[in-house]
């Protein structure tokens, strides 16, 4: 299995802290939060990728020398928000680049776990179906800005709407997926048939029209920093080793 993380956006809304250093390259509790990452998967995932864009592909080239792993960088050729691939291109862009041919866990780079994401390996590759994870949300104005899904029997996703204005579920799906081998042709397939490329859970959205998806539910919280008052607040509770004081966010 190969580790694709996506790391090829802006974050404009992080200025002047990104001006100049891509996101997921941010310290928070003394470390960069893609080493977070990698250190929870690093002894069960064979490889990794890093898809980023031109801006900051330079970076990314210093960071993986503080690395072990095996780690490809890819340079999606973008240079700002006007002509960005898109994360499902991104993700279409690695398979064709590094001609992928197994199973892959497409992971944000630039959210950070207080939970390990072993088990949901395990969930996924039990499974061998395309799968995610879900948290329940009752902020209504939360879960306009993320993926919803509804569930049904065998936790199978029944419906995913992605930014939806009169969200209608509460189950969240953050992002970080698993798609097996034989599920990968059908991204281009989903990309073909004009799913939405701007987010990940857009293909995600076609696809469970699709196939059978997966959703486990997410043992622990999320931090998804994305703008700089909120990434004030992870390092806080990072540097106190208060994991776990904020609910998903």
């Amino acid at each position: 299995m190969i580790c694709l993380f996506l790391a090829a956006g802006y974050a404009t809304r992080m200025y002047p802290l990104t001006l100049n250093q891509p996101k997921p390259l941010l310290e928070v509790g003394g470390k960069p939060i893609l080493d977070w990452l990698i250190d929870d998967i690093a002894d069960c995932v064979d490889k990794f990728a890093v898809i980023s864009n031109q801006k900051y592909f330079d970076r990314f080239e210093d960071w993986v020398k503080s690395r072990k792993e095996n780690i490809t960088l890819l340079n999606d050729g973008s240079t700002s928000n006007d002509n960005r691939l898109g994360a499902v291109k991104d993700i279409q862009f690695a398979i064709d680049k590094l001609g992928i041919d197994e199973d892959i866990l497409v992971l944000a780079g630039d959210n950070l776990l207080d939970f390990s994401l072993k088990p949901f390996i395990a969930y996924s590759a039990e499974k061998n179906a395309p799968c995610v994870m879900r948290y329940y949300q009752g902020d209504v104005e939360k879960l306009k800005k993320t993926g919803i899904a509804d569930i049904g029997e065998n936790d199978i996703i029944k419906t995913m709407l992605e930014k939806c204005q009169n969200p209608p579920y509460n189950w969240c799906i953050p992002p970080f997926y698993f798609y097996n081998k034989a599920t990968l042709p059908m991204i281009k397939k989903g990309i073909d048939s004009g799913c939405g490329v701007d987010a990940p859970g857009n293909f995600l959205s076609w696809l469970v029209g699709e196939t059978d998806v997966y959703a486990m539910p997410m043992p622990g919280n999320r931090y998804d920093i994305g703008d700089i008052a909120g990434y004030e607040k992870i390092k806080k509770l990072y540097d106190n080793n208060l994991k776990g004081e904020i609910s998903n966010v």
